[in-house]
Order: structure tokens, then sequence, then C-alpha cells
């Protein structure tokens, strides 16, 4: 089927003002009013992120590191990719990824490659993540775990097996699924690696760019700024 509206498609929605509702550690809450079609200003709630990396770390038997980690959005233990935010300022995606596999993992690897860039929920987050095929793992130091990872819990799953585990339900992070299945394809069909410095395109900047101005470039950009130390208009 074709839409009746031969204008559909060009639209530019124009922000006519945002405003930041809340302010949290690791998330903003902003109001944007859009124009949309037809010229009517619509308000959209949008979770700012700093983005994050995740990794499918790969060992020389077909494994890959899988994580079970309590969520408090699910109530749940979920399965998950080593991952973390991206909460040091201009943070070179592939610097966050090696500690991440270190910390979380107690593993480091010698090859690295891209497998996918996904946004986890577009219609009202901006959080996107680069996800990471790590290959040639060593064991690494790994740090004392506190809070929620304290509880993590660590398995090695042939990817076929990771794959099926997807397919039955039994994985339903969204990034631990796109990663899964990115590298059960790349890997069985034998597909070209993307390289480990390609330009993460998509990874969000607002919030770390307001953060970084408000508390400067070496800051903890999880620390709030007190209320007016910024501007976003």
């Amino acid at each position: 089927m074709t839409s009746s509206n031969s204008a559909a498609g060009s639209h530019s929605f124009d922000v006519v003002d945002s405003e930041i509702l809340v302010e949290a550690p690791i998330i903003a809450l902003r109001r944007d009013r859009v124009r949309m079609p037809g010229g009517r200003i619509a308000a959209r709630e949008i979770v700012e992120h700093f983005g994050a990396v995740a990794v499918v770390a790969l060992d020389d038997d077909g494994r890959i590191c899988l994580l079970r980690q309590w969520r408090q959005t699910a109530q749940d233990r979920l399965v998950e990719l080593p991952a973390g935010i991206l909460d040091v300022a201009d943070e070179d995606p592939l610097v966050a990824a090696r500690r991440e596999l270190a910390e979380e993992a107690g593993v480091a690897a010698e090859r690295w490659s891209v497998l996918t860039d996904i946004f986890t929920s577009p219609g009202f987050a901006e959080e996107t993540v680069r996800v990471y095929l790590a290959e040639g793992l060593s064991d690494a130091n790994r740090p004392e775990p506190e809070d929620e990872e304290a509880d993590m819990t660590e398995s090695w799953v042939d990817l076929a097996e990771a794959a099926d585990m997807v397919l039955r339900g039994e994985v339903i992070n969204a990034i631990a699924v796109a990663g899964i299945l990115a590298a059960h394809v790349t890997l069985t069909e034998g597909r070209e690696r993307r390289q480990a410095g390609e330009p993460f395109a998509i990874r969000p900047t607002r919030l770390a760019a307001r953060r970084a101005a408000a508390l400067g470039p070496d800051a903890d950009l999880k620390r709030v700024p007190e209320a007016g130390a910024d501007d976003d208009d």
C-alpha cells in the first residue's frame, strides 16, 4: 500500500523549545515542544543518556560470556552481556568496552570489531549502544564488585546455544538479544568484520556536553549539577 499523502516523509520536525524536567546521575528527562505536520505543537518527553557499550566476548571454544544481573526495572535477574555507560567525557567507546569487559568478566581481548550499533528504545530515550565482538581472550584483573554487580553471576555458553536462548525467550535484554544474534550471523555466515575504530555516529552527546560544561571536562559526569548551573536553551 502507498500513502495518499504525497508529502509524507518530508516534514521538518522543528523543536520550538526545550526544558529539562529532571536531572539524575545517569539520565536526564527533557521535554521538547515539536512542530508537527499541519503546524500543531506537540510535547515529547525524552530520556537523555550518555550512551553505552556492550561486548560479546568469544573464547577459543566458541563460547560467549553471559552475565545474570538484577535489574530493578524488570524486578528480575536478566541474562546480559558485559556492558557499561559512556560516562567519561569524550572517552573512546573501545576504551570503555575494554574496561567494562575487565571489570565485569575479568577478561582482556586482543582482537576487537564492531557488531552493531542500536537505539534501545527510540520512542522516548536517547540511549544508544555500540556492541563489540572481542576475541583472543586472556585473564585480566577484576576489581571488587559493588551494588548489583556484587550479586552478578557469570557463565560461558556456546554461541549457538545463546542464540537459541534468545529464540526461546530466555534472553530478553534488548542489548544482549541484538549482540548475540549479530555475533551468530557474523560468525556463521563469515560476514566481514567492521573496524573497531569506526565512528560511533549515533552516540548521544547532549547530556554529556551539558554536564561537562557545568562541571568541567574532567568531572564525574554522573554528578548532578546544582540547580541553575547549566542552561539548556
